[in-house]
């Protein structure tokens, strides 16, 4: 099924207004989900808008939106209100500001969206912007779901990607971790240079598709399983063991490591011997 677009506008670059639409980068439905049943019977649970007040349920179109300014005393706020403060980000992507588009710490990105030109007249100008953008992030606004968010625009294959940004005001500072408050200034150079020999018989190149969702898997297994009547046998979940001394952990994952190496090329090396033979 063709991906559909939550939001349509403009991207803004100067005096420049391309037509866009804003696709979800991510799936929800590539994970399960459940649903709440009453034991008994099997029968998915109701959620009420249930008003104690009245003693009785609440339609939609009674319900409005409130504010509480203080103690159990509310502000109706309706659409009419909201129409009032709608900025400009509401219809149009303003990139206000460029930087490298390595320059932003991952720890501010958010949700990721994907861009596309809406309409043929659009793509040219599209294409000409996503060149000129290569190595580079915009920086500017939009409103989605209700409230304004920072974004950081980039090109990415065919299009550009949009990735919202939390404010500063949301990151926490890690001084505010008592566990971090105590760690060692200075590390032993022969502890930290074994460490960087283990990883550096793991590096490689990374590829996302050969990750799976190990527990998605098992819950598809269980779930598929109970249906057809099947039993299913747990695993036993070994506990890792403590770190006792640092250095013996780390020269037995390079024995261990090495071994499980000359195993898997063990069987190479002799169909190269058959076929040389």
């Amino acid at each position: 099924m063709p991906a559909r677009p939550t939001w349509k506008g403009y991207l803004k670059i100067s005096l420049v207004n391309i037509p866009i639409k804003v696709f979800p980068a991510t799936d929800a439905a590539a994970t399960i989900g459940f649903n709440q049943l009453h034991a008994e019977c099997q029968t998915k649970i109701q959620q009420k808008r249930w008003c104690p007040t009245c003693a009785r349920e609440v339609p939609n179109t009674d319900i409005v939106k409130g504010y509480e300014f203080e103690k159990g005393r509310w502000v109706v706020v309706d659409e009419e209100d909201i129409q009032k403060v709608r900025v400009e980000s509401t219809r149009v992507i303003n990139l206000e500001k460029f930087t490298d588009d390595e320059a932003i710490d991952p720890i501010y990105l958010e949700r990721a969206y994907y861009l596309a030109p809406d309409g043929p007249v659009a793509r040219d100008a599209f294409s000409v912007i996503r060149e000129g953008m290569k190595g580079k992030a915009g920086i500017g606004k939009v409103a989605l779901y209700g409230r304004e968010y920072l974004v950081k625009v980039q090109p990415r294959e065919q299009g550009l990607v949009m990735y919202t940004l939390r404010h500063a005001a949301e990151i926490r500072s890690m001084k505010e971790i008592e566990e971090l408050a105590e760690m060692p200034a200075k590390v032993k150079p022969e502890e930290v240079k074994l460490a960087q020999q283990v990883m550096g018989t793991f590096e490689g190149d990374l590829d996302f598709e050969s990750y799976k969702d190990e527990y998605q898997v098992g819950l598809r297994e269980i779930i598929d399983a109970k249906i057809e009547g099947r039993e299913i046998v747990a695993p036993e979940v070994e506990t890792p063991p403590k770190v006792v001394n640092l250095m013996e952990a780390l020269r037995k994952s390079l024995d261990t490591i090495g071994a499980s190496k000359k195993a898997k090329a063990a069987p190479a090396e002799k169909e190269k011997q058959r076929k040389r033979a």
